[in-house]
């Protein structure tokens, strides 16, 4: 059953179970959705994550692992984490060689500073507490350390804004129902996406969670904003 409506207060069982149920086809739907810009925006946060062998990568929302293929290609160390059983058991079905990890963002299972990046794409949004989340983030990175979030977004453009506004409400959901293996999720997600805030207001309450030199960069006209922070030292 998909969550109602996509209030910040989010049911983090029901959000799970959600994810579960579209896990088979996900990735598939997440790029006819997206006309294939989906590849390209997972590119763009590859690059801005820059990650060297040696260093370790927290991918949360990692989802089936594909955002975190091209680092464990690389001979970067990723930890692939999710709190959906389904996509992780999807991800681990394709690639046994990933440590995918149960996980959830607002409680991470891991000690501090333990790694040197954190990601997070397409998921902030779905985290019941974002606030909790980015300070978790903040807790598991070393000082120096790197986060990048990939999210959903305002667009720039105001004619842009409108068109995008009545895609999400009006096609997503009947594209969904042709390509999905749960269609009625992805009523959930756009709601979501049109109840995030603002590239500003996201970089703000990364910058109060504990977070230094705060950006980002707009993706497809703003459709897409990847925030980029850094942890203060010691």
């Amino acid at each position: 059953m998909s969550p109602s409506r996509a209030s910040l207060e989010k049911n983090p069982r029901e959000v799970a179970e959600m994810f579960d149920g579209v896990a088979r086809r996900y990735d598939l739907t997440n790029t006819v959705l997206s006309g294939g810009m989906d590849h390209l925006w997972r590119r763009a946060v590859a690059r801005a994550v820059d990650a060297s062998p040696g260093e370790r990568v927290l991918d949360i929302a990692a989802g089936t692992g594909t955002s975190s293929e091209p680092y464990a290609d690389r001979g970067v160390h990723v930890v692939p984490a999710d709190f959906s059983l389904g996509m992780l058991q999807e991800g681990y079905r394709r690639r046994p060689d990933l440590p995918f990890t149960a996980a959830d963002a607002m409680a991470l299972p891991f000690a501090d500073d333990s790694f040197d990046v954190v990601t997070m794409s397409f998921g902030l949004r779905n985290v019941a507490d974002v606030d909790r989340a980015l300070r978790e983030f903040r807790r598991v990175v070393r000082p120096g350390g790197r986060l990048v979030v990939c999210e959903f977004s305002t667009p720039v453009v105001p004619v842009f804004s409108t068109v995008y506004s009545g895609y999400l409400m009006k096609a997503l959901p009947r594209v969904a129902r042709r390509v999905s293996s749960n269609p009625d999720s992805y009523v959930y997600l756009a709601e979501s996406i049109q109840a995030w805030p603002d590239q500003r207001t996201l970089a703000r309450r990364i910058r109060d969670a504990g977070w230094e030199r705060v950006r980002w960069r707009n993706l497809t006209g703003g459709v897409v904003a990847v925030h980029h922070a850094v942890a203060a030292g010691d």
